[in-house]
């Protein structure tokens, strides 16, 4: 196992790029920099990410400008009540010129698939993209097809409208790594993006290519994770299952079901990337506690009293984390561990 100082070392050249890549997006995004970094960090740790957030947040614009920067291909789907799975992942089409089927493949064959407003498509198309984000493959009469590597769906939902929607099954939506919600900029930020609208969009430079990503992502796998970060982690998803357990009992009425493993397995893989952008070589209750929103929220099924109470998972994971005692930095081991 290579020492402290080599370790960091190898870490430093990845970060760096990193950082450029994205100062590089906010010369053209403004206002969104946590929203950047998780994105960031979802890319490197091979998960997909909800966006949630009214229109004109650019969320579409960060996606697209992701991909420019990263230099990986871009597809956008605007999912519609009508959408058929092969407007997805691809058919087979007869050719009366040759007697022969040729298989024509679908936009999910990109880096970046950027599906817009997921929740109005029907349950089918739903499915064959559920397929698509786990297997990382679609299959077409019968014939395996692997989408490009890597391969990262960012889905945009509006939480103002809900005629016309098809609600996402909790199995879905676990299958996100985060789901972040995009909230408005400030004054501030918005009178920079007023004025910045009054110009031509800056041209993106491409910084890093897809094997750039792959190599950086093998590099954070050398971050180290101790156990007690680890034990914290598993804490605050079961925190979620037994509250009364962690002394939030007034929660148990208000939760129908916790956070799936999925989640705490989420979290230090999260941790463990946003720790390299932070320019340190092991991962601390700090990164945990950071993303544990963004990792949980969706994964809470609130009870119909909570619903009715107006309770949003984020206050109750607000609880959560007040309550789950995290470790202290001092007693944290920097050591690998499996």
């Amino acid at each position: 196992m290579p020492d402290t100082e080599e370790r960091l070392a190898t870490q430093d050249g990845p970060r760096q790029a990193l950082q450029e890549a994205l100062y590089e997006i906010k010369r053209v995004i403004v206002g969104q920099d946590a929203m950047l970094e998780r994105l960031l960090v979802s890319l490197l740790a091979g998960g997909h990410v909800l966006l949630e957030g009214v229109p004109g947040l650019a969320k579409t614009l960060t996606v697209k400008t992701l991909s420019q920067v990263l230099g990986g291909s871009f597809s956008r789907v605007q999912f519609t009540p009508d959408l058929v799975p092969a407007d997805l992942v691809g058919t087979r089409i007869y050719r009366p010129d040759t007697g022969q089927f040729d298989t024509s493949l679908g936009p999910v064959f990109a880096n970046f698939l950027l599906a817009d407003e997921i929740n109005r498509a029907p349950a089918k198309v739903q499915s064959a993209l559920l397929e698509v984000m786990q297997e990382r493959q679609v299959t077409i009469a019968g014939t395996t097809y692997p989408v490009p590597s890597p391969f990262i769906v960012m889905a945009t939902q509006n939480p103002i409208e809900s005629e016309g929607t098809y609600p996402l099954p909790e199995a879905q939506v676990d299958r996100f790594l985060m789901k972040i919600v995009v909230d408005y900029p400030s004054v501030g930020e918005e009178a920079a993006v007023v004025g910045r609208s009054l110009g031509e969009t800056p041209p993106v430079r491409e910084l890093i290519t897809v094997a750039d990503l792959a190599r950086y992502a093998q590099v954070a796998r050398s971050v180290l994770v101790d156990r007690d970060v680890i034990a914290y982690a598993v804490a605050l998803a079961d925190a979620t299952r037994h509250p009364a357990q962690h002394g939030l009992a007034d929660l148990a009425a208000l939760i129908d079901f916790g956070a799936s493993p999925r989640g705490p397995i989420g979290l230090v893989q999260a941790a463990r990337i946003l720790a390299l952008l932070r320019g340190r070589g092991h991962a601390t209750a700090d990164d945990v506690r950071d993303l544990a929103g963004d990792v949980l929220r969706h994964r809470i099924v609130l009870s119909y009293d909570a619903l009715s109470e107006g309770v949003t998972a984020d206050e109750v994971l607000g609880r959560v984390i007040e309550a789950v005692e995290a470790p202290e930095a001092d007693h944290i081991r920097t050591r690998r561990v499996a």
